[in-house]
């Protein structure tokens, strides 16, 4: 590649929708962001934010922002990108920019064969797609969205990373299942993790936040998002974490069960005379936060809880329990704990879920100072007293970004770029 080529352009695809980001990575800069959605319908949307230093002069919205919008129908994710190329291009930051140095994709569940991020071949390609039985909803978009991006610019390196990616370190004790070995080896059934990039990126700051380096701490970081999940770091690698073959296992999230004794889809199929599709769909979108009060928005719900309504008390109540669950459980596994992080949308902001989730756990050092929890920001943070034994921290995730590194460290002739 060229001195010149130092961008990466991040892309999420969905089943329905494309999320991208174009960074710089002499500086990490973000030179904007978007979003498409509804693809393959009459009412696609495609929102568009530049670089904040600036576009073209007569783009942008009327409040300044620079936000641009546009909706009629994109068929499919050839049109999807087509039409983000031309948006980038309008700011000077086409595709076909000699600049651009690669593009990086998530890639949802990379098994056990991916343990980092990979150059996207026939066989990487191949082997995405022999994982479709285990992340069925989605590896598809996810390999949409490489094949298209291929299409666009075949010279151009593709990097596959992988969520999966940062929890293949865990030891056979943690990643097994007590089930038939001949059978799970048989099927792939064993736990995979999930949120790796959002995990390893967390960690790592987490240390930075410390003054210490990754190697010489541990920590236990909970994702708190729509999707959520526990992790359990020593010394920079996960050896646990709370999701498993799928993303439904661990935390209770917005629409998810998360732990739940198996035996009840047995319950509800001889029962309740439930299919196996309506049960996946149950425990996967009716189930969580949504199943036990009707919101999966943490806002509503403390808002509910604050006048005085008992089922958003309860689902709170739930939330929380599990946390400390995980948080105790994951005390034990590392023995000696650093800090207790916090990050993504509900971990990030939910001042009330932090206070809950480390409430009565002072025998393990943990605390939090009400007033440096209350305090709103978008940097890393530490919310504990000053003495208390463990660290309790607030670190915004940025996925995006960690894609964006491994992605250039790995064609930028293995030059390792850290934030």
């Amino acid at each position: 590649m060229t001195s010149r080529a130092t961008r990466v352009l991040v892309l999420n695809s969905g089943s329905s929708s494309l999320k991208y980001q174009l960074l710089d990575m002499r500086d990490n800069a973000r030179l904007a962001a978007g979003l498409v959605e509804r693809i393959g319908e009459e009412t696609s949307r495609l929102v568009h934010t530049p670089r904040p230093e600036g576009g073209d002069a007569d783009g942008g919205d009327a409040d300044g922002s620079g936000k641009r919008e546009r909706t009629g129908p994109i068929t499919d994710h050839t049109e999807a990108l087509e039409a983000v190329s031309a948006e980038l291009a309008r700011d000077g930051l086409g595709l076909d920019s000699p600049e651009l140095a690669a593009i990086g994709h998530r890639v949802v569940h990379g098994g056990l064969k991916f343990t980092a991020p990979t150059v996207v071949d026939d066989a990487v390609l191949a082997e995405i797609e022999r994982l479709v039985p285990v992340a069925p909803l989605h590896n598809p978009a996810n390999l949409t969205g490489i094949r298209t991006a291929q299409r666009l610019r075949p010279d151009l390196p593709q990097v596959a990373v992988f969520d999966t990616a940062f929890h293949t370190t865990m030891p056979e004790h943690a990643a097994r299942y007590a089930i038939d070995v001949a059978t799970a080896d048989a099927h792939r059934i064993r736990r995979y993790g999930f949120h790796g990039t959002s995990h390893a990126y967390v960690s790592r700051k987490t240390a930075e936040l410390l003054g210490r380096e990754p190697a010489d701490v541990n920590v236990i970081v909970l994702h708190l998002g729509n999707g959520a999940s526990a992790s359990a770091v020593a010394g920079g690698r996960c050896v646990d974490t709370s999701m498993g073959l799928t993303p439904l296992e661990g935390l209770v999230m917005g629409t998810r069960s998360g732990d739940i004794d198996p035996a009840v889809t047995f319950h509800l199929k001889r029962v309740a005379g439930m299919s196996v599709d309506e049960i996946d769909e149950l425990l996967n979108k009716k189930s969580g936060l949504v199943g036990l009060c009707g919101d999966n928005d943490m806002r509503e719900i403390r808002r509910r809880v604050d006048a005085g309504d008992e089922r958003a008390r309860l689902a709170f109540d739930i939330y929380v329990h599990r946390l400390k669950k995980y948080i105790g459980a994951y005390t034990a596994v590392l023995g000696r704990v650093d800090a207790v992080v916090f990050t993504a949308g509900v971990g990030e902001n939910a001042a009330p879920v932090r206070e809950a989730a480390v409430a009565g756990l002072e025998t393990l050092g943990l605390a939090v100072d009400a007033g440096l929890n209350a305090v709103r920001s978008d940097k890393p943070r530490i919310i504990s007293p000053r003495d208390a034994r463990v660290a309790v921290a607030v670190v915004p995730t940025d996925e995006e970004l960690e894609i964006a590194q491994q992605t250039f460290a790995l064609v930028d002739e293995g030059r390792t770029v850290i934030a």
